[in-house]
């Protein structure tokens, strides 16, 4: 439930030691949703590697070890590995049983799991909970799995991180399947500069009618030390329109109280290889309702193993 991917290739095995290596390299050319003055570019989404190892213990038991970094920064400026531009985006070890794992050091958050996610470039934002900080320097995690039943637990210890994650976070993420019926609920704590905790809880449904897909969510941050609530909604619908190519689309909406609320749209096109469907062409369109701001495109490749 901790390691191990089922997009990830095993690169070596024996004598209970497992390596899997994961890797999502996406280059765009992208329009950012704004000033029309603003050119198009080349954006470098992600270059993203992972390194899973885990050792078999004996009696079901197993240590495992991760390492994600990601070389968009550097691709982005051109500097060598010798830079400071390696993002490490989670280095973290922890032991398995059964259907419980825990794992600590830099990594990502419980509530990471919850929402949806149909767009490339979400026009307003993913959720709320992406808007408190999703991962931490100094966090423990608890993951459960039952057949049906996900639960995922974690806590960044009091810390004060150069990476602007300041305090203490305790978070909670339920989900389950059934049906074709996707449900998921989380609820997040965050202990930061102020007497007063910031809360975030959400909801989220989706359901796979074959063809096509229905999903939802919403999420919202409560009021505290003197920042406003702060409501987020997706919803979007997929269809297959062939056994290669699928489309999405989605609209958000974001309320902040005191200030008037922000509604995006966006629709995207993925294709497939059949040789291949983890090497993809995808091309989307977004904008919002706000003022002077003008359509958003974008159009790229990505290669996943």
């Amino acid at each position: 439930v901790a390691a191990g991917s089922a997009n990830a290739a095993t690169v070596y095995e024996k004598d209970g030691f497992t390596y899997k290596l994961n890797g999502d390299f996406q280059v765009q050319m992208r329009q950012n949703i704004g000033d029309e003055t603003k050119s198009l570019g080349v954006d470098f989404d992600d270059m993203k590697l992972e390194n899973e190892v885990s050792y078999d213990l004996g009696g079901g038991l197993s240590g495992f070890g991760s390492l994600t970094v990601d070389f968009k920064d550097d691709a982005e400026d051109g500097k060598d590995a010798s830079g400071d531009e390696i993002e490490v985006e989670e280095s973290y070890v922890g032991m398995e049983y059964s259907v419980f794992a825990v794992s600590f050091g830099r990594r990502d958050f419980a509530t990471d799991e919850f929402g949806i996610e149909e767009a490339y470039e979400e026009p307003i934002g993913e959720d709320q909970f992406e808007a408190t900080d999703e991962t931490g320097d100094d966090a423990i995690r608890v993951d459960v799995e039952f057949d049906n039943i996900y639960v995922a637990a974690s806590h960044e210890m009091d810390a004060n991180d150069t990476d602007g994650v300041e305090g203490e976070y305790y978070d909670l993420f339920v989900g389950t399947e059934f049906a074709g019926l996707e449900l998921g609920a989380a609820y997040k704590q965050a202990k930061i500069q102020g007497p007063d905790s910031k809360d975030t809880w959400g909801v989220s449904a989706a359901y796979d009618l074959g063809i096509a897909g229905l999903a939802a969510d919403y999420s919202v941050t409560d009021e505290a030390n003197g920042n406003p609530e702060t409501t987020l909604y997706n919803v979007a619908a997929t269809f297959d329109v062939a056994s290669t190519t699928g489309v999405a689309l989605g609209m958000q909406n974001q309320e902040e109280d005191g200030n008037e609320d922000v509604t995006g749209w966006y629709a995207n096109v993925t294709y497939k290889f059949p040789e291949a469907k983890n090497v993809r062409l995808f091309a989307e369109v977004a904008d919002t309702d706000e003022d002077n701001m003008d359509l958003g495109y974008l159009a790229g490749l990505r290669v996943k193993f």
